[in-house]
């Protein structure tokens, strides 16, 4: 049967033979593509992260996907830099993770990355001095109290958006860099967004979607800077999870919990320098390059607009 069925193809034109090799060519590379998926989503191992150091630094460790972080990295045995506005919450998390894990040590340092943030960047490199901090987890971040047009973006959470987004994942990582340039080794996670890199648009949150662009870019930058000197830079992706900055309470199939998002965001720590670590939310990602950006647009603003006009209507309840 297989000499006919070449003997047949060799009898076509040749458009009918170009055809039929860029056919083959196009499902062998699809299913390659569909192969690796499967190999760094369910197969591949996690590294082991003691390697790059016995410590590491989460900034807002106090809730959301920081939280659960900080509760993973404790369960590697990685002794713990958390760094937060709140000196009380800090606690209560430490305490926490101490009592779960055990024998790990954890420094605590409070930081407002929307106040004095050279003060609270000082105080940072002054906690970490003499410390092998080998994972760096810059998760502090805000976004908009819920959506609104530009121009309604008032200068408070304009300046603090930039400050803390953008300036705070900055200076922490100048501050954290130098120590793993001497050690050679080191991963660095900045957390992003899937407003900034899944959709061509996020409306209503324009200022938002742009700080976490920056991310991305810087994060991935850094990447080919430091590769070949022994530190990982990566940016994860995550799309809707359960938390309090995204107005979700219950978690489902494609909106994990933040334990389950960071049980799936510690495998990929060291790897690609642009990951979406939760599976599901890298087949919405499929699915969103799928369709035209016209109609992801459409949908957006229509989502965001609704955002809006529950958020404006709960406000009118506050001035009642």
């Amino acid at each position: 049967m297989g000499p006919c069925f070449f003997d047949t193809l060799k009898a076509q034109p040749s458009w009918v033979l170009l055809l039929f090799s860029l056919g083959s060519f196009s499902i062998l590379k699809f299913s390659l593509a569909v192969l690796k998926w499967v190999y760094v989503s369910f197969l591949r191992p996690a590294k082991n992260l003691k390697k790059y150091g016995s410590w590491a630094l989460v900034t807002g460790p106090t809730d959301g996907i920081g939280k659960s972080f900080a509760f993973e990295l404790g369960r590697k045995g990685l002794n713990l830099v958390l760094v937060g506005r709140n000196p009380g919450k800090l606690r209560d998390v430490s305490d926490s993770i101490k009592a779960k894990y055990g024998k790990i040590e954890i420094k605590n340092v409070v930081v407002d990355f929307g106040g004095d943030l050279d003060e609270g960047v000082k105080r940072i490199g002054e906690a970490i001095d003499g410390l092998d901090i080998g994972v760096l987890i810059n998760n502090v971040g805000i976004s908009y109290p819920y959506a609104r047009f530009f121009h309604e973006v008032d200068e408070e959470l304009l300046r603090n958006l930039i400050k803390v987004n953008v300036e705070g994942t900055t200076k922490v990582t100048q501050t954290i860099m130098p120590g793993m340039l001497k050690r050679k080794k080191g991963a660095i996670v900045n957390i992003g967004s899937g407003a900034a890199i899944v959709i061509p648009s996020d409306p209503l949150y324009g200022v938002y979607a742009a700080t976490k662009a920056y991310i991305d870019q810087f994060s991935r930058s850094l990447y080919v800077e430091y590769k070949d000197r022994g530190i990982d830079v990566q940016c994860q992706v995550p799309l809707y999870v359960a938390t309090k900055m995204a107005s979700i309470r219950r978690s489902s199939f494609f909106v994990p919990s933040t334990d389950g998002y960071a049980r799936a965001a510690m495998r990929w720590i060291g790897y690609d320098p642009r990951c979406t670590p939760y599976w599901p939310h890298s087949l919405l990602w499929g699915l969103a390059h799928s369709l035209p950006e016209f109609v992801i647009d459409a949908w957006r603003l229509r989502f965001c607009l609704g955002i809006r006009k529950r958020g404006q209507l709960k406000d009118s309840r506050k001035t009642e």
